[in-house]
């Protein structure tokens, strides 16, 4: 359940990385990404570390690279199926970028982000499938906006700059589960 823009199962661990959406659009996209710090390691906290603004750049040497970045996104759903909620949903996350869908620029203002751990080539966990369903399910319960059809990946609204979730993202699998969890 959704209560006031927030998901009461998942983990609050509070993003500087936001700001107010302009009042006249409505949340009715979701966006799909996946990151793990540093690449391709899981755990450790990292990703959070990132989100927060906490990450120390001396732990990796990748992390000199993105020291400068201010990121967040609304979910992030670790390996395990863990979900930690960085940002209200009705706030505006950090996670597209430049960005645009059906022609209209700055998907933060009117989108969600959720993040999965992972890489674009490593195939995601059963768990972070089920979460991922779960979460969408009461997203779009609550932002009627977002239809199945308004679900895209980072790379859909950032193309040439952004390609994940990546190939080894099931968008088969999770659109059928996700159509049972919506019934």
């Amino acid at each position: 359940m959704i209560v006031n823009g927030w998901l009461e199962q998942a983990t609050v661990a509070l993003s500087p990385n936001r700001d107010q959406r302009p009042e006249d659009l409505p949340v009715s996209l979701l966006v799909i990404h996946s990151i793990s710090l540093p690449p391709g390691c899981y755990g450790g906290g990292q990703v959070a570390d990132f989100f927060t603004n906490k990450l120390k750049i001396d732990q990796h040497p990748y992390f000199e690279t993105i020291k400068d970045l201010k990121v967040s996104a609304h979910l992030f759903i670790d390996r395990q199926g863990g979900i930690t909620q960085f940002v209200s949903f009705d706030e505006r996350a950090w996670h597209a970028g430049l960005s645009c869908y059906e022609g209209r620029e700055r998907c933060n203002d009117f989108s969600i982000g959720i993040e999965l751990e992972g890489t674009d080539t490593e195939s995601y966990t059963a768990a972070q499938y089920a979460a991922l369903v779960a979460a969408t399910g009461e997203i779009m319960a609550t932002y009627p906006l977002i239809s199945p059809q308004r679900i895209v990946g980072h790379g859909d609204i950032s193309p040439g700059r952004k390609t994940d979730p990546g190939i080894s993202f099931d968008w088969h699998y999770f659109l059928s589960q996700l159509g049972g969890a919506a019934l």
